[in-house]
């Protein structure tokens, strides 16, 4: 099947517009049911698929993986399916009727608005590092950017005079983030006092390592646990923290989900209402902390 094989990756290429990152868990786990089916049941062509060989391939990862897991592959298989159904490959979507396991979701960990400033105020705002690590916050809790999103802004995306910047997301989608005066200043001064010390040769990068090249994933990681540690922040933080924690702080203090929404680039509303499901539980803990007849008997 590897030109239907190679035909499903321009699919999910140009079509559907996924991800590197969701592409590549498709492409694997589609590739993992095609050894099976060609190994157990002799199927390397797809009109010979059957529903006996599905079933079967479902039932064996049931056993071996998690629920999330198995609903992942899940997903990548009923894709291809569907693919195969949109090129008449096939004349009966054997997929589209499997449902995926109710998987528990699993609340993400957000931080108060007091260890966000601790985490600012770590910050030595006096060298060339420390300028770029508090432009590096205020735009991903300011604005709420993907980790992917804040390290591949190059300098053309920049548009401080008017208080936004131009970031590419899932599915290389552009879309325009409006930036707080906070992070406009951060930013010119990150470019004046700091980047120019950094940069050792021409970049179109915005944020910059030691070495004047492009800022990793992993160095952005080691500098956000660098300021956590140094903040005293107990619970384990990662950079989509910070993005969790923006959004949640912005509905906190009244913005609606679909406003919400847009800034986050979620293509889906469901996956924005996840933070509706922290807030309300956030609401719980401050009730049952403050109000007097919240208390349990004998507290």
């Amino acid at each position: 099947m590897k030109y239907i094989f190679k035909d499903y990756e321009y699919y999910l290429v140009k079509e559907r517009g996924l991800s590197e990152n969701t592409i590549s868990n498709y492409l694997r786990d589609v590739s993992h049911y095609l050894e099976f089916l060609d190994k157990y049941h002799k199927i390397n062509n797809p009109n010979k698929l059957t529903k006996k060989g599905l079933n079967n391939y479902l039932s064996n990862i049931r056993k071996k993986y998690s629920s999330a897991s198995y609903a992942r592959k899940l997903t990548a298989i009923k894709s291809f399916y569907k693919f195969l159904h949109l090129e008449n490959e096939i004349d009966v979507d054997d997929a589209k009727t499997i449902e995926a396991p109710k998987t528990k979701t699993k609340l993400p960990v957000v931080l108060t608005v007091e260890e966000v400033n601790k985490l600012f105020n770590t910050i030595d705002n006096n060298t060339p590092l420390g300028f770029r690590n508090i432009a590096l916050l205020e735009f991903i809790y300011g604005s709420g950017l993907r980790v992917s999103e804040l390290l591949n802004i190059k300098l053309k995306d920049l548009h401080l005079s008017e208080s936004y910047i131009i970031v590419t997301g899932k599915g290389d989608k552009e879309r325009i983030v409006p930036i707080s005066q906070s992070a406009v200043s951060s930013c010119r001064k990150y470019l004046n006092f700091g980047r120019e010390k950094l940069l050792k040769k021409r970049s179109d990068f915005l944020f910059l390592n030691n070495n004047g090249s492009q800022l990793s994933r992993q160095g952005f990681h080691k500098i956000l646990k660098g300021l956590a540690k140094e903040a005293d922040i107990k619970n384990n933080i990662s950079a989509h923290t910070l993005r969790h924690s923006f959004a949640t702080h912005l509905l906190e203090n009244g913005m609606d989900l679909r406003t919400l929404q847009i800034l986050l680039g979620h293509e889906d509303i469901s996956t924005t209402q996840i933070y509706t499901h922290i807030s309300n539980k956030r609401l719980s803990e401050v009730f049952e902390k403050t109000h007097p007849r919240a208390q349990k008997e004998g507290e």
